[in-house]
């Protein structure tokens, strides 16, 4: 015995771990910095604030977030959050099947690119006809264009992400 007490596997999925961290933080983050911020303990709304600071760089309208702890919103809008929970549930959906479905868009080369660069435009799309004053923010109106582009945005880079070859 070489005296081996840890064994690192030989092909750590790197990419993979990376991602799954980086998505559970969008999933928690938004919905948990209200909470620290109205906890009044010393620590914890400095760490809402870092998490307020990112979804103020990442979302156009953060200020339209909910207000889940009052007053304090989300980090970001329903809009944003409809975006991370499409990635949520390609993530769930890869982990259910590895990429073996036919609507894993990356496996179409560039014409899977294509459909999701079409489908990914329903955020903006949304935001634009907002801004042009064509309809008020309203997180129900929102949330599904954001959900579409999340889920467009997933299908197609998931088994990029998360491929286990």
């Amino acid at each position: 015995m070489q005296g081996v007490i840890f064994k690192i596997p030989s092909q750590i999925r790197w990419l993979s771990l990376i991602t799954d961290f980086l998505l559970s933080g969008m999933v928690i983050g938004p919905l948990i910095a209200p909470f620290l911020a109205a906890s009044g303990l010393p620590i914890l709304p400095i760490i809402a604030n870092i998490i307020y600071f990112m979804g103020h760089h990442v979302c156009p309208q953060p200020s339209m977030g909910l207000e889940l702890a009052p007053p304090f919103i989300m980090a970001v809008c329903m809009r944003c959050y409809g975006t991370v929970t499409g990635l949520l549930i390609t993530r769930i959906l890869y982990a259910v099947n590895s990429g073996k479905e036919f609507y894993w868009l990356s496996q179409y080369g560039w014409s899977g690119v294509a459909i999701a660069a079409v489908l990914m435009m329903a955020y903006p799309l949304e935001l634009a006809a907002q801004v042009l004053g064509w309809w008020d923010f309203n997180n129900y109106l929102v949330t599904p264009f954001g959900l579409v582009t999340g889920f467009a945005w997933g299908l197609l880079t998931m088994p990029i992400f998360h491929n286990k070859h």
